[in-house]
This record gives structure tokens, sequence and C-alpha cells, in this order.
């Protein structure tokens, strides 16, 4: 696994030229894409959310796409539209925003329900269907999404089955003190995604989300992941669990993270280290909890301590 391990690497090291101070979540999303999955990142303007989707796309040298959600937005302002050439007398489809490697959705939850389920098919399926036709996504394909955790008025809130399609779910923060003052110092007359190159190619990413799928899971690793979600949905303060597509993700995410350090086999930490930008998304906190200004992160955190951590040994030779 050593070529994911350089991969992941390069490409962090190349991002955090301009995103400083963010590591864990750089390699998180290097992790998402690896699993040729997706992101949400909540959190408020001005941190770096549409930076680093533009530096990670970038440094792999693909083709990104920023989709600005609107109340206004139509889906086919995203996934495109036929349109008819006088000409040939023909139809021609003209491709939306969503065709490419990396797609930024900025502020989804700005547009309507009927705007955000657009993204629905792409996202799960990697295709579009418009017209009665089915276009397929390009490789790699990597959706993330952003949406202001203050701001409510005139939003609409992404609804449970759009949720569970976020593979993870992330938060940059503020800066700490020392970050933005680095940040200061970089300013020029140049703009920082400037200032790095491409460090990857598509073929090599396209390799690393093959060889993944290679990495060991123990079964004790299987069942510790199972025991983990099950438990999101008999806890008293949750309404509504995990599904098995939060298991799923779990078990990825952690032979994505695993194949990251080096490593062929997954081991506890990696699955503990994971579960909560994969798991606490899917998780609907019950009424009588929020009331308690109980959060799905704490009550994640009190299930994950309270499971007897498995030991698993390397695959055998």
């Amino acid at each position: 696994m050593r070529l994911i391990q350089e991969l992941v690497d390069n490409v962090a090291s190349n991002v955090e030229q301009v995103i400083l101070g963010k590591q864990r979540e750089i390699r998180l999303a290097l992790i998402a894409l690896l699993c040729e999955g997706h992101i949400l990142i909540e959190d408020v303007p001005g941190v770096g959310k549409t930076l680093l989707a533009k530096a990670i796309a970038k440094s792999l040298g693909l083709q990104f796409k920023r989709i600005q959600f609107t109340p206004d937005l139509l889906p086919s302002d995203v996934t495109g539209v036929s349109v008819f050439n006088q000409r040939n007398s023909e139809f021609e489809f003209r491709e939306g925003p969503i065709f490419a490697n990396i797609v930024l959705a900025d502020e989804v939850n700005r547009a309507t329900p009927k705007t955000q389920s657009a993204l629905l098919e792409a996202m799960e399926e990697r295709q579009a269907t418009i017209d009665g036709q089915t276009r397929l996504m390009p490789r790699p394909f990597l959706t993330i999404a952003t949406q202001n955790p203050i701001e409510y008025e005139g939003t609409f809130p992404l609804p449970e089955a759009q949720l569970d399609r976020f593979l993870l779910k992330l938060s940059l923060g503020y800066p700490d003190r020392q970050s933005e003052i680095d940040i200061l110092s970089k300013l020029t007359a140049t703009l920082p995604i400037d200032l790095i190159d491409q460090v990857v190619g598509i073929e090599q990413i396209v390799e690393a989300q093959t060889l993944v799928h290679d990495v060991y899971v123990d079964d004790k690793i299987k069942q510790y992941i199972v025991e983990m979600t099950r438990a999101t949905r008999e806890h008293p303060d949750i309404y509504l669990g995990a599904s098995p597509r939060g298991s799923m993700a779990l078990y990825h995410a952690s032979q994505a993270l695993a194949a990251s350090s080096g490593r062929d086999y997954v081991i506890p930490d990696d699955v503990k280290h994971l579960s909560q930008p994969t798991l606490a998304h899917r998780l609907i906190i019950s009424p009588a909890a929020r009331i308690k200004n109980v959060e799905a992160n704490n009550v994640l955190q009190q299930i994950v301590s309270g499971l007897q951590v498995p030991g698993a040994a390397p695959r055998q030779r």
C-alpha cells in the first residue's frame, strides 16, 4: 500500500500550502476520494471550504466545477438540458456542472428539495438520467457540498436520505492563532491556489481507488463496526440510528485510512478515528434528548467508549 500512502502524503503536503493548520480535515477529504464517496462540510463562511475543493482538484489535475445553490436554481441547471439545434433540426445535450471530477455544491441547503434531489442519483449511482437517457459521471467523481450552520432563514434542510449519501461530514473550523498569522503572511498579489501544481495523475488516483478494496478487514473488525452501528439504533437518545449504508461507509473509510497509513489491514483505531465523521450526521436525536441539548457527536463518543475493542491480526500470508 506504499503507492496509496505516497499519493496521499504528496497531495496532502501540496494542499497544506494553501489550507494551513487543517491536516486532519485534508486527509479525511482524500480518504473520501479514495473511497469514491462524497463530503458534506458544515461550517461558517470564510474558513476555506471552496479553497479546499479547488486545491485538491488542482493537486490531482482534475476538472473542477462549482454550483452556487440558490432558491431559484432548477434541476436542469445542475444536470444539464437538451437544446434544439435549428441547423440540423436535432436536440443537442449540454452538460450541466455536475459532469466534472470534483463538484462543489456551495450552500446546498439553499436550493429547493427538487433541485437537491438532482444530486442524489449522481452521488449514489454516478450517473444522471436526463430526458430518458442515462449519462455516466466521469471517474474519479467527488461531490463536496457545503452548508452554513448559522443561517436558517431561506434554507431547506437536507433530508435524511440525502444526508445518508455523504460518506463523511467535516467541519474545518477557525484556524489556530499561528496558522491565521501564517495566512496573513502569505497574502500577496498572487492567489495562494496559483502557487501549487499538479502532483498526482488521474491514472494513479483510479488505481489507488481500486487497490483500497484489497485492504484486509478481519472478522473481528467487521463485528466491531456492526456493533457500533447497531448500538446507535438502540441508544435511548437516538430516534433514528445509522443504516447499513453507515456500516459500509465506516468499513470502506477504514480501508482507505489503513492504506493511506501504509498498511494492508485495518486496525480498531482506524474505525474509532473515523466513527464520528462517518456516522454522526446519519443519527437523528430524539425530541426529548434534543431538549437537553444532547448532540450526535456526544452520543457517538459515549457508544464508542462503551464498546469492547477487539484484537485483530494482519492477513495471513
